[in-house]
């Protein structure tokens, strides 16, 4: 009969044998049961990237050239005191448009008013004085021919005579200064223009020694000057060169510090004759019609020199205009859909386009969307834009 503490024990064996077997069964399950499944479908490449181009096509564009331009203007005048008073009047407001002659600052008159009285009476006086030396010296004439005077008293009055007409001259001198002094408290404008403020203001002492009074610089027309190097003029020269041997006709451009273009034209008027040797430059000028008072004196603009007739050039559209450190580049899809980095050398810019002289030929597809989410070489789906002009 057996024991119990044998009958403990073979349960055990068996409890052990049982999760052995248990174990087991779940590693073969595991092996097996999961290689019988199939493996599971490979994911789909993702789509490629879509992208807008725009086609490079040919435009008319006249050949340009730009520099940097200052405005200026024809004429500027300084107005200063030419005599010393007090301000009785300033008769403009600053800012204001004038006219030549218009009467802008008026200095006390009193003592120059009686400074010129006192030159008429004393011309009254001298006139009165040489009349009688006249009539003096006339009448000795007439007695020394009868022997009723000696010569040396004729002598006497042709010297008294002779003093009396230098007398009138100087005091006549003296009337014209007068005149002059009492003429210059008025200060008047002496070219059409926009005045600027005034350095004084009624009740202050002026003179010569004041300086400044007020500024009065003409505004239309105006020139624009630009610099030019000696490299540039030789190019520009070379461009206007027609192959019948004449010259092509330019426009002057402006180009305003917001971008725009000003709306007239200008005329090419001046090349200075003498290059600066510490730049290498010198100085062209253009006259600008400035109706609108839109250029103002010393403004800063971007001066442009154009041909006059257009010819056919390739253009791309600005916004595919990429820059590296190796220069200019535009990305454009070929026939195969592919991406490719093309290096392009630039022109002149026609509104939202620019020029390319090469990298790029007419038709092809230059990428103007997406260009930051794809890569040279990489699949595109592309789709043609137009451009807004062409709605």
């Amino acid at each position: 009969m057996a024991t119990p503490r044998s009958v403990s024990k073979s349960r055990w064996i068996a409890a052990a044998a049982l999760v052995v077997l248990l174990i087991a069964a779940g590693a073969g399950w595991l092996l097996f049961g999961n290689a019988a499944k199939p493996p599971p479908a490979a994911a789909p490449p993702p789509p490629a990237p879509a992208v807008g181009v725009r086609l490079a096509t040919m435009k008319g564009v006249s050949q340009s050239f730009e520099f940097v331009g200052r405005v200026k203007a024809i004429e500027k005048v300084d107005l200063r005191a030419r005599v010393e008073g007090f301000l009785e009047k300033v008769q403009f407001r600053e800012g204001q448009d004038v006219k030549a002659g218009d009467l802008l600052y008026q200095i006390e008159k009193v003592q120059f008013q009686a400074a010129l009285d006192q030159a008429k009476a004393n011309l009254a006086v001298a006139e009165a004085a040489l009349t009688n030396a006249k009539v003096e010296y006339e009448r000795s004439l007439e007695l020394v021919k009868r022997n009723f005077t000696p010569q040396s008293q004729v002598d006497q009055n042709k010297a008294a005579l002779d003093t009396a007409t230098g007398r009138v001259m100087q005091v006549k001198a003296a009337l014209t200064q007068a005149q002059v002094n009492l003429d210059y408290t008025d200060v008047r404008a002496p070219i059409d223009g926009r005045i600027g403020r005034t350095a004084y203001t009624v009740g202050n002492l002026v003179n010569p020694a004041s300086g400044v009074l007020a500024t009065i610089v003409s505004q239309d027309p105006v020139y624009v000057l630009f610099p030019v190097s000696v490299r540039d003029l030789e190019a520009i020269r070379e461009a206007r060169r027609k192959e019948e041997g004449g010259m092509a006709k330019i426009d002057i451009r402006v180009r305003l510090p917001n971008g725009t273009e000003y709306s007239h034209r200008g005329i090419w008027n001046l090349t200075d004759p003498q290059v600066d040797p510490q730049t290498d430059s010198l100085i062209m000028r253009a006259t600008m019609p400035n109706p609108d008072r839109t250029l103002s004196d010393g403004q800063f603009v971007t001066a442009i020199i154009r041909e006059r007739q257009e010819e056919p050039r390739l253009v791309v559209p600005q916004v595919a205009l990429q820059v590296d450190q190796s220069g200019y580049y535009v990305l454009v899809v070929n026939d195969q859909h592919k991406v490719e980095q093309r290096r392009v050398q630039t022109g002149p810019q026609r509104g939202t386009d620019v020029v390319v002289t090469s990298g790029v030929k007419d038709g092809d597809k230059v990428m103007v969307d997406g260009i930051q989410k794809v890569r040279p070489g990489q699949v595109v789906q592309e789709t043609i834009l137009q451009a807004a002009s062409d709605g």
